[in-house]
């Protein structure tokens, strides 16, 4: 396995998805299906396979490339798509000419509805496909209790039924059927149960529900309870379909899909092209502006990749006619033959979602793959996205957070975190009791701690943190600016403070706080440090609260040492046990001279 491939299988995501193996000539070679992408990729290559066909296999890997999708039903379609189209050499299901059953609605006077691995026919609906045939099998089950829909294969026509052609069947006389072959139901009455139909199978299963679960409720009243589980399970399996997959539609045809992603520096464009409604051909670019133009607009961005797609796959554009683009950024120049749409919903909407995920996912790797060969890289990133955010002078390398805690002003304590290039230092973290201060004053003790640990590094020689936060907001940030004022040390520290609620970052001086977007690097730094001077300072609080719990009259006996005090706790577990056990049961533990002792102190 090449160092290359080792890397891409670090950083795979653990999302679900469809991989695809290369040999050394960049044919494909096996396409698979994972719930977890890592995890599954990762098995092929940690251990020696009991068949021989796959450790083959891994032996002729030479590359990977992988599409993540939202669910597993996804990730089945897909796989199902590429397989037949690509009939890789080394997978051995769903090569032949069998795919996912659908279900068929006919376009006649009375449709019917049935289930088939071929849609084909030309005027009918197809809804589908479904991974798991006894889902489609249970669907229509369900549809055939709710609906007397017929299920005969003759051809009825108005003139069939004026000439008597067909007889009534066993479906009538058992009440599944009203007798379409002989016009016994209205074609508009039938068109109702049609339609109902159809919009379960667009996914509103309520009805289809609704009808379960009362007849389960009817059945285990008449003590039936084997039905009523076999209802149930058809009941799993409906609800099952509402996450129904959109890789594979019928209803669209040979057309491309854009999905543009834009962070600061590089923007990515993941692209999918569609042919015979499956997923048949993916590619992300990338970009990065800084070498275009930092004003380039995202139309200019998706103009320039789907010029170089129709460059890359020109043979393609001409064998399948693409004529429809969807994107969620129009380009701003006009493709001759093109038309491109924006979809807000459906499936078409779907498949652009999941377009914009994979090239979410890209940006991850790129990122993943450039941090792993070179570690301080993402700190740097960081780093310098604080100093834009923040407004600093320095590159905060060094950053300090202070936190207070007391429980109605006992046991006050405080403690100062220290982060370097964006991680935790937990060596040089610190804790202080407060001294100075009496009852629950936290402006008071956040002077106090301050002062302490700058007076100290200023008389140890030691550097200065570009940052100082603060946890709390105006009032508390206030009073460590001006403890640093009465040091001299304000215009040498940096400080801020984070309001607890709604993450409000105020700065000295300025009542309006700063909003920063919650999906920034600066604000998860900034949350972090915070929680971990909470977690710290409650930690030394419990620790302090605890040690005046375990003081006790024993404390104040003279002659009664640590040693001593925990056997008497061993042996009677409570001081008030000890209190009321004789002098000769203390005697047993401590020896007749202590016991004495204690009698006389605790009695």
């Amino acid at each position: 396995m090449t160092d290359e491939l080792k890397l891409k299988i670090s950083l795979l995501p653990d999302s679900p998805g469809v991989y695809r193996y290369y040999n050394s000539e960049g044919v494909i070679i096996y396409v698979g299906k994972a719930k977890n992408l890592k995890r599954r990729v990762s098995s092929y290559f940690n251990k020696v396979h009991d068949v021989a066909r796959t450790n083959i296999l891994v032996r002729h890997i030479h590359d990977l490339q992988y599409t993540v999708v939202n669910t597993e039903e996804e990730a089945l379609d897909l796989e199902n798509s590429l397989i037949k189209e690509f009939q890789p050499r080394y997978n051995v299901l769903l090569k032949d000419d069998k795919s996912y059953p659908w279900i068929c609605i006919t376009k006649e006077l009375y449709p019917r509805v049935y289930m088939t691995r071929d849609p084909l026919r030309r005027g009918a609906r197809y809804f589908g496909p479904y991974p798991k045939t006894e889902v489609a099998h249970a669907l229509l089950e369900t549809v055939s209790r709710i609906y007397p829909l017929r299920n005969c294969t003759h051809i009825v026509s108005r003139e069939t039924i004026e000439a008597g052609k067909h007889r009534l069947c066993l479906q009538y006389h058992i009440k599944r059927c009203q007798g379409c072959c002989r016009g016994l139901v209205e074609p508009e009455v039938y068109r109702r149960y049609i339609d109902d139909v159809v919009a379960i199978l667009r996914g509103d299963s309520k009805l289809v529900s609704q009808y379960l679960e009362s007849e389960m409720q009817r059945l285990a009243e008449e003590l039936r309870f084997e039905e009523a589980n076999e209802l149930k399970h058809k009941y799993l399996l409906i609800e099952k379909l509402r996450s129904r997959s959109v890789i594979v539609s019928p209803t669209i045809h040979n057309i491309d899909v854009f999905g543009l992603h834009r962070s600061d520096d590089y923007a990515y464009v993941h692209f999918m092209h569609m042919r015979s409604g499956s997923v048949v051909q993916s590619l992300t670019l990338d970009y990065r502006i800084r070498q275009l133009d930092e004003a380039v607009t995202d139309g200019e961005l998706m103009s320039l990749a789907v010029q170089e797609i129709r460059r890359r796959f020109a043979e393609t554009y001409k064998a399948d006619r693409v004529r429809e683009v969807v994107v969620n950024v129009e380009p701003d120049v006009d493709f001759e033959q093109l038309q491109f749409v924006v979809p807000q919903r459906g499936d078409k909407r779907k498949l652009l979602d999941i377009a914009l995920k994979n090239a979410r996912q890209f940006e991850t790797d790129k990122l993943n793959r450039m941090e792993k060969l070179n570690p301080e890289q993402r700190a740097t990133r960081t780093l310098t996205t604080m100093q834009r955010d923040l407004h600093l002078q320095q590159l905060p390398r060094h950053i300090e957070c202070f936190d207070n805690s007391n429980i109605s002003g006992t046991s006050a304590v405080a403690s100062c975190v220290v982060f370097r290039n964006a991680k935790p230092s937990k060596k040089d973290y610190r804790h202080f009791n407060i001294k100075t201060v009496e009852g629950a004053d936290d402006y008071a003790s956040m002077a106090e701690v301050v002062t302490r640990r700058y007076t100290r590094l200023v008389q140890e020689g030691e550097p200065l943190p570009q940052l100082l936060v603060v946890d709390g907001g105006k009032g508390q940030l206030s009073t460590a600016v001006e403890a640093l004022e009465a040091m001299g040390l304000h215009g040498q520290i940096a400080a801020i403070g984070i309001a607890k609620q709604f993450n409000e970052v105020y700065f000295p001086g300025d009542s309006v706080p700063l909003y920063i977007d919650k999906n920034s690097e600066t604000l998860r730094v900034i949350q972090r440090m915070r929680d971990e001077a909470h977690r710290f300072a409650i930690t030394h609080h419990r620790q302090q609260r605890g040690k005046g719990q375990v003081h006790s009259a024993l404390d104040e006996v003279k002659g009664i040492g640590p040693a001593t005090k925990k056997l008497l706790l061993k042996q009677f577990k409570s001081l008030k046990r000890i209190r009321e056990a004789t002098e000769a049961e203390l005697a047993a533990v401590v020896g007749p001279a202590k016991a004495r002792i204690l009698a006389e102190a605790l009695k």
